[in-house]
């Protein structure tokens, strides 16, 4: 194969150079593979290595039938294949201080040759020391010359040992045997090994001794250890007292490898103050300088200059140590060592260097991608592949490397989108790697940091809240805080607070409601009145700092809870009233009904009512929940005929609070003789208020008002003259054995109706719907019934009558009926559908109209069954105040007589 490629090579020199990069390129490709062993020093010929076949993927077939072999550079290589096995074997015997003498580390490179094609393989084979040599000195006996001048503590440095053995197995320590002058110092130079020094404990005297015999060891690390002695000869000569002096302390100097020869490393000089050839002073290397550094280094021993002599290599050894000494000429000549440090300078091996330029500490979160935060410039000192350098981010991070315009100029940007509420800083580490075939790389660490920017609104901890307020607080307290949190910092974090209102009624509801806008701590300016609000909403609002500032609000329901701090109030009756009872009125009787109302709500407004009598009196009784007074007992002739009585209403709230009445009740002999008193009671000037002259002043006005609105419609529907009422006989007047009479006329009839129950007598005037001429008209009997048959007129006319009537009914109910009127108005509504349809049976007409026409003080209406109706309808708290208040309008609408003690009762119960 060699001879081909050389003749390739003769040919032409175009075609030497095409071939040469042929045999490169065949080259590159024929190295297949590396194969790596390690061996003991030592080892017989024969010796297996390892299976070098089986390492490189060989079969033995191949190894036979290719031409495997060692190829080495010795003439006897000393490994060797066995192509049968394919066993890498010990040719001959392996002496690793003979391979590479002193050396750390050792390795023999074979390769591994196929043919066939030509394939080639590199083997390593590590040789490893044992410790198979024993220290020996140079000299199996020492001179040395010392002048009987020399003080103690002058050291003179001995010989070392020498052991090739490396590493541990080379010489550890020294020993001095026992003397009265000498002891022994080491002087640890690294690779360079240890270095005994005689060092003089106790002055020396030529006269008294001129020789001193010691003995030294040196013994190496191995197990076992081996050792190494020689004889050290001490001569003791007379003195020379001056020794040369180097003109430096110490010697250090830089050195580049590969330097070419005679190139100066360091001139040394030392002076002596002696004359003559004492005084004359010559330069040499110490006694400890080995001949491989003197191949290196030259030293001229009258100018004091070291020059290089060999090849400097760095990757061999970058530090050198060199003992020099400084001798004068006198007949005993005086010595002075020294040494000189050589550094050896790299020339090839350089890292790449990476600076780095931040634009800003911070970058906002919101910055899109591609938003530049660095500068990044890389070197290599190296040139070629190896000052090629490659950049890239190692961490998965949302950053990325953009290359620039410029060589070995790069941009770091933001590959995605930032949030520094989930992540505020990061650590960027860009990595910069040449390009040589053992790559060098450096990396750098950028800290980012994400600035905040006002992307997240406030958040309260719940919504909506719910608060509970106990009515009469104490204003100016806090009552409750709402709390709200942004993920934000600093002032895009600083959360106010403000009541949000927007609407007149909001401005009324929450104008006495106070917010800390720190704290978001709410307090009341006044008092909760639960009579007066029940419950209300608001809204509260939470804004940051932040520019723009970012806000979100939540509701707060707030609901006022009821305290008992109304007392009852009695509406009927009044002190100034009393009550009448015949003296034949049986156990049971009714005697009053207490009237009483409570602000409150729930138990504050559940009422209680007690009677306390005269003492020894024990004729009443009164209704704990109803109010109504009733005889327990008949009357007795030592009764009183006057009993004054006082009333206590009293709520459940916590603590009570109650009212009282006082009612005076007279016993009479019969029943007409209450109604006779009732008669002649006068109207108190002063018990006409007000509050009623208004009551009457607001039913007049609103009355003419809607029945001016409604005239042209009643106007269009009745405007036709119809001649059935006519028909109408006269008046007509009957009276009835209970003293009760009726008055009838062809549009009105009277009637007057007395109850022994109530004790009370009403007179209704209202307009007769039912022609009288054809009336059957029936005097009342004992049992308060009446029966009445009669033949109806003309529709037309009774709608209009009661279209009438039911206007003035609908007007009072929305007007003094506040509270109930969505019921009213739908009552009176399908009372007007009634009266227009002609569908509807004339009785079902009829039904509502005697129902308004009941009133709270059992009012007889004409042709009614029974009077016991009325009084059921006494005890629906809805039929009594709706009949009182029509009682009231019939009298008011037509203007009629009617009782002033009725009338003011009426006011009264409004």
């Amino acid at each position: 194969s060699t001879n081909n490629y050389a003749s390739i090579i003769i040919g032409g020199w175009r075609t030497g150079m095409v071939a040469v990069v042929t045999a490169a390129l065949m080259l590159w490709d024929v190295c297949a593979a590396l194969a790596r062993y390690s061996v003991s020093e030592e080892l017989k010929e024969g010796a297996r290595v390892g299976n070098i076949a089986k390492d490189l993927g060989l079969d033995l077939e191949t190894l036979q039938s290719r031409g495997f072999r060692i190829v080495s550079g010795s003439n006897k290589p000393v490994f060797q294949v066995n192509q049968h096995d394919g066993i890498l074997y010990v040719n001959k015997k392996i002496d690793r201080e003979e391979m590479c003498e002193r050396s750390s580390s050792c390795s023999i490179n074979l390769k591994a040759v196929l043919e066939n094609p030509l394939e080639i393989h590199h083997v390593s084979v590590e040789i490893q020391d044992i410790n198979d040599h024993s220290p020996t000195f140079p000299k199996t006996e020492a001179r040395l010359e010392i002048f009987e001048s020399a003080m103690p503590g002058e050291r003179f440095q001995l010989q070392a040992a020498r052991d090739p053995d490396s590493g541990i197995n080379s010489v550890q320590q020294y020993k001095l045997s026992q003397n009265d002058h000498f002891s022994l110092e080491i002087k640890d130079r690294g690779d360079d090994g240890k270095i005994p020094i005689l060092r003089l404990e106790k002055p020396l005297d030529r006269e008294t001794e001129r020789h001193h015999r010691l003995s030294l060891s040196a013994i190496d690390g191995g197990k076992p250890p081996l050792t190494g002695t020689t004889e050290v000869l001490v001569e003791v000569l007379d003195v020379n007292d001056n020794l040369p002096v180097f003109t430096q302390d110490s010697y250090s100097v830089q050195l580049p490898e590969n330097s070419p020869a005679g190139t100066t490393v360091i001139q040394v000089n030392a002076s002596d103050l002696d004359d003559g050839l004492n005084g004359e002073v010559f330069y040499s290397f110490g006694s400890n300088v080995d001949g491989k550094l003197r191949e290196l280094f030259d030293f001229d021993g009258t100018t004091g200059e070291i020059t290089v002599k060999g090849l400097i290599d760095f990757e061999e050894k970058d530090r050198y140590e060199i003992d020099i000494k400084a001798s004068d000429k006198g007949t005993v000549p005086l010595k002075t060592d020294k040494s000189v440090i050589i550094n050896i300078v790299d020339l090839n091996d350089n890292i790449p260097e990476i600076e780095v330029t931040s634009f800003s500490s911070a970058i906002p979160e919101d910055s899109k991608p591609g938003t530049t935060v660095a500068l990044v410039s890389v070197s290599d000192l190296d040139s070629g592949l190896n000052g090629k350098v490659m950049c890239f981010i190692r961490e998965n991070v949302p950053f990325t490397l953009k290359p620039s315009l410029q060589d070995n100029m790069y941009s770091v940007v933001t590959k995605s989108s930032l949030d520094r509420e989930h992540q505020s800083h990061y650590d960027v580490t860009v990595v910069a790697k040449d390009g040589g075939d053992s790559a060098l790389s450096s990396e750098k660490t950028i800290s980012v940091f994400v600035s905040d920017v006002n992307d997240n609104r406030p958040e309260f901890s719940l919504s909506p809240y719910t608060l509970y307020v106990t009515e009469n607080n104490t204003p100016g307290a806090s009552l409750f805080s709402v709390r709200a949190s942004d993920c934000d910092e600093n002032e895009n974090a600083h959360i106010s607070y403000h009541i949000l209102r927007k609407g007149h009624e909001d401005n009324k509801l929450t104008s006495f409601l106070s917010i800390n806008s720190e704290t978001g701590d709410i307090s009341a300016l006044k008092s909760f009145d639960f009579e007066r609000v029940k419950t209300f909403q608001f809204h509260v609002v939470a804004s940051d700092s932040g520019s723009p500032s970012l806000s979100s609000n939540v509701t707060v329901n707030v609901f006022i809870l009821d305290q008992n701090d109304n007392a009852p109030v009695i509406l009927y009756p009044l002190s100034s009233n009393g009550s009448t009872i015949p003296y034949s009125a049986e156990a049971g009787y009714f005697v009053a009904k207490i009237r009483a109302v409570d602000a409150d709500s729930g138990y504050n407004a559940l009422l209680s009512y007690h009677l306390s009598e005269p003492k020894g009196n024990n004729l009443f009784r009164i209704g704990t929940s109803t109010g109504e007074i009733r005889t327990k007992r008949r009357m007795s002739d030592n009764d009183l005929k006057t009993h004054p009585l006082v009333v206590l209403v009293s709520d459940n709230g916590e603590p009570s609070l109650s009212a009282t009445v006082s009612i005076e009740v007279v016993v009479v002999e019969s029943a007409a003789d209450i109604h006779t008193q009732f008669r002649h009671v006068p109207l108190k000037e002063e018990t006409f208020s007000d509050l009623n002259l208004y009551l009457l002043i607001a039913i007049v006005s609103v009355s003419v008002i809607f029945l001016l609105s409604l005239i042209t419609l009643i106007a269009v529907r009745c405007h036709r003259t119809d001649s059935s009422f006519s028909r109408y006989s006269a008046p007509m007047i009957t009276t009835h054995p209970d003293g009760s009479w009726s008055y009838s006329k062809a549009t009105q009839q009277y009637d007057v109706c007395f109850s022994s129950d109530t004790l009370k007598s009403d007179v209704v005037v209202f307009p007769a719907p039912f022609p009288p001429v054809d009336a059957e008209l029936i005097s009342i009997n004992g049992g308060d019934t009446y029966t009445r048959t009669q033949t109806l007129p003309n529709k037309e006319k009774i709608h209009v009558q009661i279209l009438l009537f039911s206007v003035f009914h609908f007007i009072f109910a929305n007007v003094f009926s506040i509270k109930r009127n969505a019921i009213r108005f739908c009552f009176f509504f399908c009372f007007f559908f009634f009266q227009f349809s002609d569908l509807i049976p004339l009785c079902c007409l009829h039904l509502p109209f005697f129902v308004v026409l009941l009133v709270r003080w059992s009012v007889f209406l004409p042709g009614w069954p029974s009077c016991w109706v009325i009084l059921k309808c006494q005890k629906l708290k809805f039929f009594r105040n709706l009949l009182s208040l029509r009682s009231l309008l019939i009298f008011l609408c037509y203007h009629q007589r009617f009782n002033g003690v009725m009338l003011h009762e009426h006011l009264g119960t409004l």
